[in-house]
């Protein structure tokens, strides 16, 4: 059998012959082969079968793309020759869905909803966000068809303030369409890119809660407009953020409601107006907080001297030296030292420590611009929304430029003293001091956006002792114990406030309801301000009640922010 296999291969080369001992010798190797090279292997040729399988398949192929050709070049060429010049290609825009915007909790406030074949649109959560949230101009057309305002752009709000953000980048692709628009063919080019998403601080739930509030007491007691601000004191962030009224996001967005559109315009109430930001009010006596930190930072009176209210104080008259001008407290409070006079919000106290009366010396109007300062009235919180305006401090050059020739005098100190005469501060502004007063001190900066460190770490620091501001936060809890804000005297938080009530016009018929203050006392984190505006001087009821309400159903709803 050797023999003859041989005999069979004599005629090959004897170098192709493999000894026995090679094949050993490589089989102790085998690890070291390059298997990917086909080392260690044994080459076999490519068999007929195989070549002519290839071959068929290649025939067929070509077959096919010559029928294909002829079909297309030869059978249908005329036909396809003419919708080649008739048809158009076209780029069209593909809009990116602008980013989604939602509450601390991860509620939607501002979403998407799709349109078959259209610009997408955007939805909003209505009562009582939609100045935060503001609305959307949306892409736009001419009568051809074609958009001259390819992206939606943000109008007001949270919409205009972080429109780069949520606008994303549109696409586009090309489409074929004949004479008669119908689309035969299209291609994407570039695919959209959805804008970013926001988390806001918002609470949705209570905010929708007090502006239900504001808006019935406003409706039932002919207040022409309110607004509320909740603030975490240690960092800025605001629960809630409404005012009374406000418009719909959506009629606004589309534009497609000229009547409802045309009303919002013409109402005198100011629709358009975000009161927590844009609207500035005469204060009264929520600003005697920061007088009375004033007068004891710069050693005036000892916080337990007690002053006699009788009900009103006289001085000389500068324009008939033979009578007295009187300047009047809201009532007889007595002897009150400056815890109670915070308390019960005694105008004679602060009169006396604003300018000066009966050998007490007062702060002066300069001092009194300056500690208004110091507490950042007057000028912009910068909260992350459009169009916030700041406050005003009155003083003898603000009295020379808007009354000529009328020299500042000290009745003008008086009437400053208690946040009445050219005093003006914006919610925004009153919520960033109250929340001051709450945590000895920090001006922190307000912001919409969870996780903004920036804001967060933007904390100025008010320059007077701890002591002082105990005296003060003493002051504002006993308004609610037995002072001017024992309608918030509730049995689960407790919560330090301060009253206001600033009378408005020559007539003084109408007023603006004002309480600030914060909770838990024993360690607060959380300043309200809550503001109602223009209403008749005879209304016994206001903003307090307004927060009352909003207490109680918090203490059921979302107990979990009084602990």
């Amino acid at each position: 059998m050797i023999v003859r296999f041989f005999k069979k291969h004599k005629k090959r080369s004897t170098n192709t012959f493999v000894e026995p001992d090679e094949i050993f010798l490589d089989s102790k190797n085998i690890q070291n082969f390059d298997r990917q090279q086909f080392e260690g292997r044994i080459e076999k040729p490519i068999t007929k079968k195989t070549i002519i399988v290839l071959g068929m398949f290649f025939l067929l192929s070509s077959t096919v793309f010559a029928g294909r050709l002829v079909y297309l070049q030869i059978q249908n060429g005329e036909a396809y020759k003419k919708r080649s010049e008739n048809n158009t290609l076209e780029k069209q825009t593909i809009f990116a869905d602008r980013g989604i915007i939602y509450d601390r909790n991860k509620k939607e406030l501002v979403w998407n909803k799709k349109v078959e074949d259209s610009v997408p649109t955007r939805e909003y959560l209505s009562s009582g966000l939609s100045h935060v949230l503001g609305y959307v101009s949306y892409p736009t057309q001419d009568k051809s068809g074609n958009f001259w305002q390819s992206e939606f752009i943000g109008k007001d709000g949270l919409e205009k303030q972080y429109n780069d953000l949520l606008k994303g980048e549109n696409g586009s692709k090309m489409v074929e369409i004949d004479a008669k628009g119908t689309v035969h063919s299209e291609n994407m080019v570039n695919m959209p890119k959805q804008g970013k998403d926001l988390v806001t601080t918002v609470d949705a739930r209570i905010t929708s809660q007090l502006y239900t509030l504001i808006k019935n007491l406003a409706e039932s007691n002919r207040f022409s407009g309110g607004a509320g601000i909740i603030m975490d004191v240690t960092n800025g962030e605001i629960l809630v953020s409404t005012s009374y009224p406000e418009y719909n996001s959506e009629i606004l967005s589309t534009g497609k409601d000229k009547i409802i559109i045309n009303n919002y315009l013409n109402d005198k109430r100011k629709v358009f107006m975000d009161r927590t930001i844009s609207g500035l009010y005469t204060p009264g006596s929520i600003i005697k907080p920061i007088l009375a930190l004033g007068a004891l930072n710069e050693n005036i009176i000892d916080p337990a001297k007690k002053i006699l209210s009788t009900g009103s104080i006289s001085i000389p008259n500068p324009y008939f030296p033979d009578q007295k001008t009187v300047f009047k407290d809201w009532r007889v409070n007595g002897w009150t030292d400056m815890g109670e006079a915070i308390a019960v919000s005694s105008d004679i106290y602060f009169y006396t420590i604003g300018g000066g009366y009966g050998g007490q010396k007062g702060l002066g109007i300069l001092n009194i611009e300056k500690y208004a300062k110091l507490f950042g009235i007057g000028e912009k919180t910068n909260v992350d929304l459009p169009d916030e305006k700041s406050g005003n401090i009155p003083n003898p050059e603000w009295k020379l430029k808007n009354f000529k020739g009328d020299p500042w005098r000290i009745g003008d100190t008086y009437h400053t003293a208690i946040g009445q005469y050219g005093f003006q501060v914006t919610p925004m502004e009153m919520a960033r001091v109250v929340g001051s007063l709450a945590n000895h001190g920090k001006l922190v900066s307000p912001h919409f956006i969870m996780g903004d460190t920036e804001k967060e770490q933007a904390v100025t620091l008010i320059d007077i002792k701890k002591e002082h501001f105990d005296i003060v936060q003493n002051g504002m809890r006993q308004a609610v114990t037995y002072g001017t804000a024992k309608a918030l005297n509730v049995p689960y938080v407790e919560v330090a406030a301060k009253t206001g009530t600033a009378q408005l016009g020559v007539a003084k018929n109408k007023v603006n309801s004002w309480v600030v203050g914060f909770f838990p006392y024993e360690n607060p984190k959380y300043a309200f301000t809550i503001m109602m505006e223009a209403g008749p001087s005879t209304n016994s009821v206001g903003a307090s009640s307004i927060m009352r309400g909003l207490l109680d159903w918090m203490s059921i709803y979302t107990p979990e922010y009084f602990k």
